[in-house]
């Protein structure tokens, strides 16, 4: 894993010089500490930060094809590189390094931006065509690693993080409200949307071409599940199935030079993954987090599953000061505002991997939005329609959801509607009179024609999969917290043959009268004790900002007073005066899963001002 940036000239014009790709670069020692590489040529200039992991010694970037006519720089890892690499000797093709990433200047070679079809990986990566003054920049099928770019007056600008993108002096420090907004409404922001303004996310499934002075995007995939009421295979099928790919997937995904480990957080899916791991791997480090507070406190379950794979383990126990400690670095790594502190805890938790010499885990992220994992499914399994009595509300929530999903009964987390009117309360009055510009709800967001004819689970799936996974749990979760300790993380649930087949599991198979998730239950017997398999679903979390603000924290408090909040200009300061009091009350809480911690919003949002430079609202 590790961190690129670059720009291309739009027109005749010079490429930024090295004084400018180093400044960019330098955002990014955190992804890559261990060596970095640059490209000067035609108008383009290419950087690169390295965190060493296959090819230790040989693998520095950029890369370039035999004539030097092709130049790569990638950030991520090519699963089936072995493959690719041996049908590219056999057409010819001459390799320098035993990295994985060297495929690709060779595969572009051969297949041109077809080159996606062929891969298996997370990645994001530029490749620059020299004969044709053509830049190729790609993200991962499922957006595991990020990939960021603004076009200014004589330049596209690209980085591995959105504060890579803010170095380039042409590119404005304020921040996207319709970002903003999303964050209020949506689990987090949705790409290609930012927090900056001017600043954009490379999709999931997309690639970019810049060429002849013009910036165009292309889909190459997208998760497409079967129309509805296709006839299933037997249940066995889907079982073994399930095992063998996603086996498969965890043997790819041991492939390193260097020590691989695994989180254990005591649910059903590190759980599979560690021991899918113990059956092909030495014992490995494990890493937990555990709590003084025994309603979130896992570490029974992680013990368990721990000794039954007789794993190297490590904890690291968070205290709500920890909370506060993180805080502000977190979000210089989201660069997002949250809803949850948990990011805090994720942090300690590849502190904790580092300290202990492991540069890469696998963990278990995305087996709930692709087998039914979350408590919606279960809704949606047994017949919730998320509709009222008819009636004025109704009918403005009806064009809502057929403006965003393009059907009216459709119901996905919350009543659209009613919520736009609840959240106005909270902006600014300078906000609510632009809000016609900046409201979310405004903009598209998904594919509708991908949600079309298909069940109600699979529509959940598809729309957690662009609104939950993507650029929150890969991104501001995932990603971020991961490599801000200069720790690869990796997903076997997320293998795109693993993805591909569970698009075609039958949705009695994930949630049904015996549960969720039910089809990776069948798969865990024999693998996974029976105490975790048969476990309520528990959500990894910490603590609020009730709790936060009840500990009465000088700089927390001046972050959320009333003639801050006023001078920033963006929320109501009497709005917020009256949430701290709510807030603050003792016993209060925020539920987990079916409320906002809209304060903690707020805080984070006023962090991101401060840590970004970002302009206040007039």
């Amino acid at each position: 894993m590790c961190g690129i940036a670059g720009s291309m000239a739009l027109g005749d014009g010079r490429a930024i010089d090295e004084a400018a790709l180093t400044r960019m670069t330098d955002t990014l020692i955190h992804r890559g500490p261990d060596a970095e590489g640059s490209f000067f040529g035609e108008g383009v200039a290419l950087g690169f930060r390295r965190l060493s992991i296959i090819d230790l010694h040989g693998g520095d970037q950029p890369m370039f094809s035999e004539d030097g006519s092709v130049v790569s720089v990638c950030n991520g890892e090519i699963f089936n590189h072995r493959e690719l690499r041996a049908e590219l000797v056999a057409k010819g093709h001459r390799f320098r390094t035993d990295c994985d990433v060297e495929v690709l200047v060779h595969l572009y070679e051969e297949e041109g931006t077809e080159l996606l079809d062929r891969l298996n990986g997370q990645f994001a990566f530029a490749i620059l065509d020299r004969r044709r003054r053509r830049l190729f920049l790609a993200r991962d099928h499922v957006g595991i690693l990020p990939l960021y770019y603004a076009r200014t007056r004589e330049h596209f600008v690209f980085g591995s993080e959105g504060k890579t993108v803010l170095e380039h002096p042409g590119v404005p420090r304020e921040p996207d409200l319709t970002g903003l907004d999303q964050v209020l409404t949506f689990p987090g922001l949705v790409s290609p949307r930012t927090m900056f303004r001017g600043v954009s996310s490379v999709r999931a499934g997309h690639y970019l071409l810049v060429e002849d002075g013009e910036v165009s995007e292309h889909r190459y995939w997208d998760l497409d599940f079967p129309l509805d009421g296709e006839p299933p295979r037997p249940d066995e099928y889907y079982v073994e199935t399930l095992r063998e790919l996603l086996a498969q997937s965890v043997r790819r995904r041991l492939q390193a030079d260097v020590p691989v480990g695994f989180y254990l957080s005591g649910g059903l899916d590190s759980s599979l993954i560690a021991a899918l791991v113990g059956q092909t791997h030495p014992p490995s480090h494990s890493f937990s987090i555990t709590f003084p507070d025994a309603e979130i406190d896992e570490s029974a379950y992680q013990r368990l599953m721990a000794t039954k794979v007789a794993s190297l383990h490590h904890e690291t126990e968070f205290t709500p000061p920890d909370i506060e400690a993180q805080l502000r670095r977190m979000v210089w790594h989201a660069e997002c505002p949250v809803k949850e502190t948990y990011n805090t805890c994720s942090l300690a938790l590849s502190a904790l991997a580092r300290d202990n010499g492991v540069k890469v885990i696998l963990t278990g992220e995305g087996s709930d939005e692709l087998f039914g994992g979350y408590v919606g499914y279960r809704f949606d399994r047994f017949g919730r329609g998320g509709r009222g009595a008819g009636g004025l509300a109704e009918a403005l929530e009806d064009d809502v959801r057929r403006q965003l999903w393009g059907d009216p009964g459709l119901f996905y987390e919350r009543s659209y509607h009613a919520w736009r009117e609840s959240k106005m309360e909270l902006y600014s009055e300078g906000v609510q009179e632009a809000f016609a510009e900046i409201d979310c709800l405004r903009h598209p967001l998904v594919d509708t024609a991908q949600l079309a004819g298909r069940n109600r689970l699979d529509q959940r799936s598809y729309l957690d999969f662009k609104l939950r996974l993507s650029d929150h749990l890969l991104s501001d979760h995932g990603d971020r917290m991961a490599l801000a300790n200069s720790v690869e993380a990796r997903y076997p649930f997320l293998d795109i043959d693993v993805i591909r087949f569970a698009t075609t599991v039958p949705p009695h198979l994930k949630v049904g009268e015996q549960g969720e998730k039910y089809v990776v239950k069948q798969v865990a017997q024999g693998l996974v004790p029976p105490e975790i398999i048969g476990r309520e679903k528990f959500g990894f979390r910490a603590q609020g900002s009730p709790r936060l603000l009840r500990r009465n924290i000088e700089w927390i408090n001046d972050m959320l007073s009333h003639d801050r909040i006023r001078r920033q200009g963006y929320f109501d300061p009497a709005v917020v005066d009256h949430l701290r009091a709510r807030y603050t009350r003792e016993g209060f809480e925020v539920h987990p899963h079916l409320g906002d911690d809209l304060l903690l919003v707020v805080l984070t949002f006023g962090i991101l001002l401060d840590t970004f430079g970002l302009a206040g609202h007039a």
